[in-house]
């Protein structure tokens, strides 16, 4: 049964002629899920073409989701469904929360039905990092990744293809090179407490806590910066359970865990929020406009930064950018 035909006289591009074929086949029940396409040779022998030309289809094929390739066996349909979209993105976060969520749904809404994405979550495992661009290598036309500060993430980033990659959320040295929409962490925070200037000459001690494990090291050198140049005391701390709180300290909290343990604490030892003691959030949800009388937050706007890398990735600009971030002021401070 023949599934490919080449016509030298037609203006389309004999890549393209493969791949429209298959899909053709694909569709008219031809081909089913699990069957063998004829090999690359013998496409490249048949047709008079390079096998750089049959590759050229099947790699097209293969990052649609259409086909797979099986090492040292070869290619076969992975889909029966006929999947009119040119673009295949890979989505990889590094955890659901509020305002992850708002950057997906910011991002799928922009995105729309010119492409289609598929989400996966690491949750800050550098092995699952790992496996996730392996499996995935070579079967999306995009690929967006988040991160984080996890070790060796370039030396797995790297495995993909250069030009398909996008950086989300966090940069670093080793990942310049790629376009990105992200956050300047160190800029941000210094720029947040420099804002809040006035407020916190009202307390003595500043009190980072730190997750070093997930949150960007670029905090602590924006923190740090503010504290020793305004003389502020200051201490960073990996984590609060149920420290005693004294008056007259102010907690940035990246992290919501810690930030519920701070305000448990405060009730604990009946401290009044933005009087006793003063809390910083980081990241703004709906909820931090109420806890509290209101929770002041450093916070980027993650509706714009997915809309942004939406835009880039479907017009293929290699830009870096990044994502503004504001202070609100609000009553815990």
């Amino acid at each position: 049964m023949k599934i490919i035909t080449i016509n030298s006289k037609s203006g389309t591009p004999k890549y393209q002629q493969i791949t429209e074929g298959i899909i053709e086949a694909i569709a008219n029940k031809k081909l089913k899920r699990g069957e063998k396409l004829p090999s690359v040779n013998k496409v490249a022998l048949e047709f008079s073409l390079s096998r750089d030309t049959v590759l050229l289809a099947y790699e097209k094929l293969k990052k649609r989701g259409i086909i797979y390739a099986a090492k040292g066996k070869g290619y076969y349909v992975k889909s029966e469904e006929f999947i009119s979209h040119e673009q295949r993105i890979f989505l990889l976060f590094d955890e659901l929360n509020t305002f992850k969520e708002d950057l997906y749904n910011s991002f799928m809404g922009t995105i729309g039905n010119q492409a289609k994405a598929d989400v996966f979550f690491h949750y800050f495992n550098p092995d699952v990092f790992k496996k996730l661009i392996k499996e995935n290598n070579g079967y999306y036309s995009k690929y967006v990744i988040m991160p984080t500060n996890l070790k060796e993430a370039a030396e797995s980033i790297k495995q993909l293809p250069e030009k398909d990659v996008y950086i989300l959320d966090q940069t670093n040295k080793e990942l310049y090179s790629y376009p990105s929409v992200h956050q300047n962490f160190e800029k941000d925070i210094y720029s947040g407490l420099t804002k809040a200037h006035e407020k916190l000459l009202r307390y003595k001690k500043l009190i980072l806590v730190f997750d070093d494990f997930k949150q960007p090291k670029g905090m602590v050198k924006g923190f740090t910066q503010y504290c020793i140049q305004q003389n502020f005391q200051y201490e960073i701390v990996a984590e609060f359970t149920t420290n005693p709180i004294n008056k007259g300290e102010v907690y940035i909290v990246p992290d919501d865990r810690h930030l519920v343990n701070i305000i448990l604490q405060a009730k604990k030892q009946e401290l009044q929020t933005g009087t006793d003691f003063g809390i910083i959030s980081y990241n703004d949800t709906p909820l931090k406009k109420v806890v509290e009388n209101g929770v002041t937050t450093i916070s980027t706007d993650f509706k714009d930064m997915g809309k942004l890398l939406a835009e880039m990735v479907l017009n293929n600009k290699r830009e870096t950018i990044e994502n503004k971030s504001q202070l609100l002021l609000r009553n815990s401070l």
